[in-house]
């Protein structure tokens, strides 16, 4: 379920036989072409594809008249112009391509996109398939409840017997059924009916990304809110110890590519790191300017706020090229850790 219903016109007669025709030939002509696309060699040949979503606010979301917004779009756009301004060639035209997150790495193997943006966390199975440039953004797991709920302010709030919603099989709807046993667990097909169903009073919150969340709270502004994930005491996740007040959890989103390229992945961290570089005369660099025009200034206020508290464990900006979070070691689980 998309959050802009959009109407799909039937082609009939000589339309519909001409399209056949063109999807017949672009499929002949494709034939044999699933080789993994290089990001730099397309954007010397003056075409992009370029993955993300279609169907999240804020993020990746196809308009009614054409065209991409969302910050993650926004990245990539960033990323492919300040390429094509290092290799001296024009910008290369862009077309975009719904990648679902089941599919991701299936489009990126068979040379169906350039590079794939989509919230896509970077994740060391993950990194057996693909590359990653990045992390371009850190999200934590995240509430949304109504505005005017003032019986949800924290996590143990849903305790008793609150119904919650995630997606089917996510993890994080599992992670808070694991420690809050009265919660009630509701599973929809996608995030977009997680919310539809909370603006209609079947389910007190939602529960994914934050990230994906504010796109949501900031499409419909003054219906939701969002509420911060946090241990509220020392807590053994898996064996390992998860302190009181750290994040429920860390998602460090990145820019999935081929496999071989290691010059693409290069070039889109150098201009990653561009981007978080505050211009001359300028309030904010282009990544913070496009994560408010996405997502709206007190979303983004919160996240600097909340950073900066003494003792935080949020990050706010990330730091591209650095992977280290993938091996960081993790605390064993210590006595009178629940």
């Amino acid at each position: 379920m998309r959050p802009v219903p959009r109407r799909r016109r039937r082609a009939t007669g000589l339309i519909a036989a001409l399209g056949a025709l063109a999807v017949l030939a672009g499929s002949l002509t494709a034939c044999g072409s699933t080789e993994p696309r290089d990001l730099l060699e397309s954007i010397r040949s003056g075409h992009v594809i370029l993955g993300t979503k279609f169907d999240q606010p804020g993020l990746g979301l196809e308009n009614p008249g054409g065209g991409i917004t969302g910050f993650d779009a926004a990245v990539s756009k960033y990323v492919v112009t300040q390429i094509a301004g290092e290799l001296g060639v024009d910008m290369p035209e862009i077309s975009w391509k719904e990648t679902p997150s089941a599919q991701r790495e299936t489009f990126i193997r068979n040379g169906e996109v350039d590079t794939i943006a989509a919230t896509y966390s970077i994740t060391e199975p993950r990194m057996k398939d693909v590359d990653f440039a990045g992390p371009y953004l850190v999200t934590y797991q995240g509430l949304l409840a109504r505005a005017d709920d003032d019986s949800i302010q924290r996590l143990s709030d849903m305790a008793d017997n609150r119904k919650l919603c995630s997606a089917a099989g996510s993890t994080p709807a599992q992670n808070v059924k694991r420690l809050l046993s009265g919660v009630q667990l509701q599973q929809f097909d996608s995030y977009s009916s997680c919310v539809e169903g909370l603006r209609r009073d079947k389910v007190d919150a939602v529960t994914t990304d934050e990230i994906i969340l504010a796109g949501y709270s900031n499409f419909w502004q003054d219906e939701f809110k969002l509420v911060d994930m946090t241990y509220d005491q020392d807590t053994c996740v898996k064996g390992a110890l998860k302190k009181e007040g750290a994040p429920f959890s860390f998602e460090y989103y990145g820019i999935g590519m081929a496999k071989n390229y290691p010059e693409a992945v290069t070039q889109v961290n150098k201009a990653l790191k561009k981007m978080l570089v505050v211009p001359p005369g300028e309030r904010y660099s282009p990544w913070e300017k496009a994560l408010r025009e996405a997502l709206g200034d007190p979303f983004v206020d919160n996240l600097i706020e909340r950073a900066q508290r003494p003792g935080s464990q949020y990050l706010f900006q990330p730091d591209p090229g650095d992977l280290s979070f993938l091996t960081a070691a993790t605390t064993e689980c210590t006595e009178g850790a629940r």
